[in-house]
């Protein structure tokens, strides 16, 4: 049985959506290598009471920020649901009590501003849960491996986040070095995922890098979802890394083989 791997897409600047850099050229290499039936998409943009997953044949493209070109809210990915597939992630979640959403969320930038350079013809169906605010990150990584039988059966699990994700502490200067805190956590987390040390993942060391690095879990949370997948034996490599703007990580990483 053919198991498709689960990967961690650092999203980023929304504007990544229309770039074509370092980071969106490794997306679209990685797409060209695997071709799920489907996408079962963590974003760090959707945050509720309780989980959700989307359950519309044609989900909506959300454009979920402001202050940005007119371009940039112009962009649709047509991607369609898999409303089955919502179904099989409920049976798969329970006891834990999921809600099919039929028609109020869809893809927020989270899913479709790396989305449409992995599967740039939005071609591959795409499904959507949600993160549960009130869940701890332990509690979401074992909540996530119940998710785990979709790799058998054509799903690619994906999480849209950033490792290290303070917009407080943003450089604009598009040269701006990395932050020093910014650039040691981001290193013990690489460390952790090379190791597969996933323990100091779930919870890393209370200190102010990870404070500063992770002043609140959202974007750290889909890093979890596809942390959770990965076997035993199954290697975790670095798709792609850096830090932008000094305070936004850009990691994104690959578990088991592509």
């Amino acid at each position: 049985m053919k198991l498709f791997p689960a990967i961690f897409l650092a999203h980023g600047n929304p504007m990544n959506a229309l770039a074509d850099n370092r980071y969106t050229r490794a997306w679209r290499a990685f797409g060209e290598k695997v071709k799920p039936r489907a996408v079962l998409m963590v974003s760090a943009h959707w945050v509720t009471r309780g989980t959700a997953v989307t359950a519309m044949e044609h989900p909506r493209t959300i454009h979920d920020f402001g202050g940005f070109p007119r371009a940039l809210f112009e962009v649709e990915y047509p991607a369609p649901g898999d409303p089955r597939l919502a179904q099989r992630v409920q049976e798969l979640l329970a006891p834990a009590q999921v809600m099919l959403d039929e028609d109020q969320w869809g893809l927020d930038h989270g899913a479709w501003s790396v989305l449409r350079h992995v599967y740039r013809h939005a071609d591959v169906p795409v499904v959507q849960l949600s993160l549960d605010a009130a869940l701890s990150n332990r509690e979401h990584y074992e909540l996530a491996k119940r998710l785990a039988p979709l790799r058998g059966e054509g799903v690619l699990i994906a999480g849209s986040g950033n490792v290290v994700h303070n917009l407080r502490r943003m450089d604009w200067n598009g040269d701006a070095p990395p932050a020093p805190w910014a650039e040691h956590f981001n290193r013990r987390v690489d460390d952790a995922l090379r190791s597969r040390d996933h323990a100091a993942l779930i919870d890393p060391v209370d200190d102010e890098a990870t404070r500063l690095a992770v002043p609140t879990p959202e974007h750290y949370w889909p890093l979890l979802y596809a942390l959770a997948q990965q076997d035993d034996d199954e290697p975790a490599e670095i798709l792609i890394d850096g830090i932008e703007h000094a305070s936004i990580g850009m990691l994104s990483a690959v578990f088991g083989r592509a």
